[in-house]
């Protein structure tokens, strides 16, 4: 698969992290294969979220195809972008399309990335998780590998203001050990595994809010002011 497009946006992500001085850790980095297929299955707390899952398979020298949905691709700026990486577009409407995309993508070697969330988790805990993830992997006979992000949010999520400019932000990302392929439902022990990364990223992370309107990026078991998942 020809990359143009790929490499050039990976450097200009890697200037900007430079220039903004953005604290990114990857813990668990050689979970990722450095050839063949695999999955990669995050959490979901922020927009920008592609971007560092990406990120976290730089070290491996690993491009990792994106399933996303349509509406990006149809955006005039964002769609020859994503198109020129090779991500993949989810029609929600069509699935099936892109499952078999993804698939063909994985038995040809390349690492799919798949939020199973579907959507940003303003909890910021990990929601009930779709199936798509670890049926694909079991299809393509490659592994599973749980991740989690943290951190991300502070940059832009749901239902707050953009603050692409922060410095000095810390960014947490964790890479856990890769489930092999089997069939059955597997769903409940990646969400097992992703929660219990995003647990300890969250433990973990360097920063704490300073000011009370800062608490807004914590979830509410950690006494932050993030709705509940019932809420």
């Amino acid at each position: 698969m020809s990359d143009l497009v790929y490499p050039p946006v990976v450097a200009l992500a890697k200037t900007v992290f430079r220039l903004l001085d953005l604290r990114i850790t990857v813990h668990g980095g050689e979970h990722i294969p450095r050839e063949g297929g695999a999955v990669l299955a995050s959490n979901h707390v922020s927009y920008l979220d592609f971007i560092f899952a990406g990120f976290a398979a730089v070290p491996a020298k690993r491009l990792v195809r994106f399933m996303a949905k349509q509406e990006i691709f149809a955006n005039r700026l964002a769609g020859p972008l994503m198109r020129g990486m090779h991500h993949i577009p989810v029609d929600r409407d069509a699935g099936l399309g892109s499952y078999k995309a993804a698939l063909a993508a994985l038995k040809s070697g390349e690492v799919v990335g798949i939020f199973p969330e579907a959507t940003i988790s303003q909890s910021f805990t990990v929601k009930d998780i779709k199936s798509g993830a670890e049926r694909m992997a079991s299809a393509a006979k490659v592994p599973l590998i749980p991740m989690a992000l943290w951190g991300t949010q502070r940059l832009w999520t749901k239902g707050r203001p953009r603050n692409l400019f922060q410095r000095h932000l810390p960014v947490s990302i964790y890479v856990g050990e890769p489930m092999p392929p089997k069939k059955g439902d597997n769903a409940a022990e990646l969400r097992r595994r992703m929660s219990e990364l995003l647990d300890r990223a969250q433990q973990e992370y360097p920063d704490k809010p300073s000011e009370p309107e800062d608490l807004w990026w914590l979830p509410a078991h950690l006494g932050g002011t993030a709705p509940t998942p019932g809420q």
